[in-house]
């Protein structure tokens, strides 16, 4: 068996869209060093300032080395019948097969990486990278973060784990129907063998056993697979941090998608970036002009004594008041939409009656925005939500009271004759905020509800 042990230097730190600048291939027999390639490579790009820093290799250096077109015969040579290896092996073979691809060649190889052989045959160690094993390992790296320091390094750490396994590890991780080999380096096949196919949210946890990531699906395992093969920076990045995953079952969608915004907020994770900011809460309300027209306007919520409807900022503010314009004719100067003298635009276009031009009755008018005004408090009532619990002996229930959500539950069957008012001791009482609000409000569009 034969093995090409890859190192390779980037102009970025993500696989997707960064190219390559230098590699170098050492091919070994599982004893001895067969042949060797390496070579700076012509980017076609800039290197940032960032990544010349770290490797030592700079714009000019490559400036007049070959593209890659030019050694891309050579990689597919030297790794051709090889167990292709590297350290965090996805980086370095999908950044290979991108650049392979642009010129229309396919590139499939066996592959094995030394971290996750490390983790398996060296247990114990406080850190698995390249540098952290090569000193745990007495093994001295030359040119660290240039490609044929690395990859002279990885030839050692592969011997070292060679002569480790007895056969059962290599075999295993090269078994086709293994998933050891795409896997990130630091997780276990385990962990993603005993993900359910359920409802839920999951955690991806660092090798610190913190939270970098929180996301809602209604097939864990499958949503979990599409982070660990994609192509994206952030996710490779996300997932090469990533040694273990944990779940929580919700039974449905619109539990997961509560239950994951309250998590968003309460462990605030690295790679999140959705539902993190807390923002200044606004409000809806009313006032009648000397002229007699009821206008609706808003402002911060604690500049309104009694708002009729709660909302989270200004673009949600000025959102709903352009639907409930349109769905209800009212005029949008009277709604805060436009500040101008005179009639407003919508005259024109027939969604305004004329309120504004004297055109229509201030009487009329104020009865429709008054029946207007009366479907927001279906939006202010207190009711439940019931939806699909965690077994088919239980229900997932929803609370919202005065239109505000307080939390969820689950109930076995005979609970069901719960009365409404005692669910707020059944619950965990949860914020609510324009997140939580957006997901109800969207569930009560498409749902039919049992209320």
């Amino acid at each position: 068996m034969k093995y090409a042990i890859v190192d390779i230097e980037t102009t970025g730190l993500g696989a997707k869209g960064n190219k390559i600048t230098e590699i170098s291939i050492f091919v070994h027999d599982g004893e001895k060093i067969l042949k060797e390639f390496t070579t700076l490579v012509n980017p076609e790009s800039s290197i940032s300032y960032k990544i010349s820093g770290l490797t030592g290799i700079t714009n000019d250096m490559v400036r007049r080395a070959p593209k890659f077109h030019e050694i891309a015969k050579e990689v597919i040579e030297y790794t051709e019948n090889c167990i292709f290896v590297a350290h965090n092996v996805n980086f370095d073979f999908n950044v290979i097969k991108h650049e392979l691809q642009e010129l229309g060649a396919e590139f499939k190889r066996k592959k094995l990486c030394t971290i996750r052989l490390s983790r398996k045959l060296i247990p114990g160690q406080r850190s698995y990278s390249l540098g952290a094993l090569c000193t745990s390992l007495g093994i001295n790296i030359k040119n660290r973060h240039r490609a044929r320091g690395d990859a002279q390094a990885t030839v050692i750490l592969l011997e070292k784990l060679l002569a480790l396994d007895t056969g059962l590890v290599f075999d295993s991780f090269l078994n086709n129907k293994s998933r050891q080999a795409t896997l990130p380096p630091l997780l276990s096949k385990t962990v993603i063998d005993n993900l359910p196919n359920k409802p839920g949210v999951y955690y991806f946890k660092d090798d610190n056993n913190n939270v970098i990531y929180v996301g809602k699906a209604i097939d864990i395992k499958q949503r979990v697979l599409s982070h660990l093969y994609s192509k994206a920076n952030k996710e490779l990045k996300l997932c090469t941090e990533t040694a273990d995953i944990t779940f929580e079952l919700t039974g449905s969608e619109l539990v997961a998608l509560l239950l994951e915004s309250h998590e968003i907020k309460r462990l605030y994770p690295k790679y999140n970036r959705a539902q993190k900011k807390k923002r200044t809460s606004f409000g809806l309300t009313t006032y009648q002009d000397l002229s007699g027209i009821i206008h609706i306007t808003y402002n911060r919520l604690k500049l309104i004594s009694n708002p009729i409807l709660k909302l989270y900022n200004q673009t949600e503010c000025r959102t709903f008041l352009e639907e409930f314009c349109e769905a209800h004719e009212l005029c949008p100067k009277y709604c805060s939409l436009q500040n101008i003298p005179g009639g407003c635009f919508h005259y024109h276009i027939k969604t305004c009656k004329g309120v504004c031009r004297n055109m229509e009755d201030v009487a009329s008018y104020n009865v429709r925005v008054k029946k207007a005004l009366s479907s927001i408090d279906k939006l202010n009532s207190t009711f439940i939500i019931k939806e699909k619990g965690r077994t088919e002996q239980e229900q997932a229930v929803v609370l919202i009271k005065n239109g505000l959500y307080q939390g969820f539950t689950f109930i076995t069957e005979n609970e069901e004759t719960i009365p409404i008012s005692e669910y707020e001791q059944l619950i965990e009482l949860k914020e609510d905020n324009s997140d939580t609000q957006r997901i109800v409000r969207r569930y009560l569009e498409k749902a039919d509800l049992k209320v």
